[in-house]
């Protein structure tokens, strides 16, 4: 074979043009974005109350029911059985008419005895009740040690 004067200088490439890749993406985002359907839940219209400023009540008009990890009870700084909460509760709030019941539990309370005080205060018609938590912090890992 004789060779060619005539080489060929244009190679064509094995490679997927990508220049257009972000262009595509971005037209992908817009179509999905318009295309898509969001759902509001019709559930109950629920109009919540709003407070100029929240007030402290004093000690002497709140009633605090503490209950630890262990299960006991303890009101206004009194251990307790829980069957005795009722009774309490009812003459707190025949006492003072305006008391607050504020129940602080333990976050490893056993559930059932949380669950019999709610029960205890139901039927003592405390309706001026307050759930005590903390607030949840962000966990921050800790650094690693040089």
């Amino acid at each position: 074979m004789r060779p060619s004067k005539f080489q060929r200088k244009n190679r064509v490439a094995n490679t997927i043009p990508t220049v257009s890749m972000g262009d595509i993406a971005f037209l992908l985002l817009i179509f999905f974005m318009a295309t898509t359907i969001f759902r509001l839940d019709s559930g109950l219209q629920v109009v919540l109350p709003s407070a100029e400023s929240t007030e402290n009540p004093g000690r002497e008009r709140v009633a605090s029911i503490w209950i630890d990890r262990d299960g006991r009870i303890s009101i206004n700084d009194r251990f307790v059985a829980a069957s005795d909460v009722e009774g309490i509760v009812i003459t707190t709030i025949l006492g003072k008419p305006d008391a607050i019941v504020a129940l602080n539990a333990d976050e490893h309370a056993p559930y059932g005895i949380v669950s019999d005080v709610i029960e205890a205060l139901k039927k003592a018609n405390a309706a001026r009740l307050s759930f005590t938590s903390e607030r949840e912090e962000r966990a921050v890992p800790p650094r690693p040690s040089p």
